[in-house]
């Protein structure tokens, strides 16, 4: 059986990276789409290292043109685009009144309209490929709001509400759009919050019922079965993987 293929934003570091070397355990060639090349390809090496399949594409995925072109890149090495996960994002984590519009510019561009872009240009491809699984990364903080989030909350709550309508609209062609909402996460962002924000790991450490922040690959299980043939009756959920931090 031909090799599923899976776009991967953001995976040059992070939970992308993470995502983007489970499913490529799970058979999948990987796309590993991010802006920095140089983790893009570090990424590749370690997939192919583990004796599996994946070529980097550079992709802001705030510029719509920038997405079309690292598309058609992947579509030319290896013909479709079975799997989208809009992994990329970017937060500050300060007091809304201290905040400056230029913050609130980058935040909602990456978060909420670099996945409105990339689902621009891919879901025209897997509906006319007749197969397609969408899942996008929001955040616990657009369920249940985060102190010192509050732009980025509403991004990520624009995400879920953008998941939802979306998994309406490609039901007619069979396509699964669904949700994975990570909770703190042990990654380069939430040590970059962390030099300016002291004190801010600890404190979600002991929030935390299974007192630990989630793992990269915690929320790639998470995305694995999401993008699974399981999960083909499942569309428009959201998946809050957390440890306990909420349970709604």
């Amino acid at each position: 059986m031909e090799k599923r293929v899976a776009f991967v934003t953001g995976a040059g570091s992070g939970l992308g990276r993470e995502i983007a070397r489970t499913l490529a355990s799970n058979q999948m060639n990987i796309v590993v789409a991010d802006i920095n090349m140089a983790n893009a390809q570090e990424t590749v090496s370690l997939i192919k290292e583990e004796g599996n399949k994946a070529t980097a594409v550079l992709c802001d995925v705030t510029d719509l043109e920038a997405v079309q072109k690292a598309v058609q890149e992947s579509v030319q090495r290896y013909g479709k685009v079975d799997v989208l996960v809009n992994n990329a994002g970017w937060d500050k984590v300060e007091p809304f009144l201290k905040s400056s519009p230029d913050t609130w510019d980058r935040i909602i561009d990456i978060n909420l309209r670099g996945q409105i872009n990339t689902c621009k240009v891919i879901l025209p491809l897997m509906i006319e490929n007749g197969y397609g699984k969408v899942v996008n990364v929001a955040s616990d903080a657009a369920r249940v709001g985060s102190s010192g989030e509050a732009v980025y909350s509403a991004a990520k709550g624009g995400v879920i509400a953008f998941t939802k309508t979306l998994a309406r609209e490609m039901a007619r062609h069979k396509l699964n759009v669904n949700c994975v909402c990570p909770g703190p996460s042990d990654t380069p962002l939430i040590q970059e919050i962390g030099t300016y924000n002291e004190g801010i790991v600890s404190a979600l450490e002991k929030a935390i019922p299974f007192r630990r922040l989630a793992e990269p690959k915690d929320i790639a299980g998470a995305v694995a079965y999401f993008v699974s043939d399981e999960a083909g009756y499942v569309t428009g959920q959201t998946l809050s993987v957390n440890g306990g931090l909420t349970m709604v």
